[in-house]
């Protein structure tokens, strides 16, 4: 039987990853160039709801993740790690049960999926996001 901190054998299957990381500025137009320059990154502004830039950070066939970059809303705002689960209720209820913070609700994001903001047990505010194009 799962405890708190053991998933259930349903999840375990495949385990869930980093996929996406978010960098937040004070101007994200002074940040996007910044990356673009010093890294190479082709990062494109976000055709969505929000003022947000997409970073492509290298060819798919290598290691690594792409990311974001977005406007700093709170000064303690910093690089925030996304973490794709294969259910956000089931992974935010995990969260709450083993000592971290929900710190949002569960918020569509239309053609992307379901997201929330957390908090692990240090303080370290992460994301968890389950792929749905159909959300609306």
């Amino acid at each position: 039987m799962p405890t708190a901190t053991s998933p259930p054998k349903s999840s375990m299957l495949v385990m869930p990853r980093v996929v996406h990381f978010e960098i937040n500025a004070d101007e994200p137009e002074r940040a996007v160039k910044f990356y673009s320059e010093v890294f190479g990154w082709n990062i494109q502004k976000w055709d969505g709801p929000v003022d947000y830039y997409l970073a492509s950070t290298g060819e798919k066939s290598e290691p690594g993740i792409d990311g974001g970059i977005t406007r700093r809303m709170s000064p303690s705002d910093g690089t925030v790690n996304t973490i794709s689960v294969p259910s956000i209720e089931e992974f935010m209820a995990r969260v709450a049960a083993n000592g971290g913070k929900v710190m949002t609700p569960k918020m569509t994001l239309p053609g992307v999926g379901y997201f929330a903001s957390c908090q692990d047990t240090e303080g370290n505010v992460f994301a968890i996001m389950q792929e749905d194009i159909s959300a609306r």
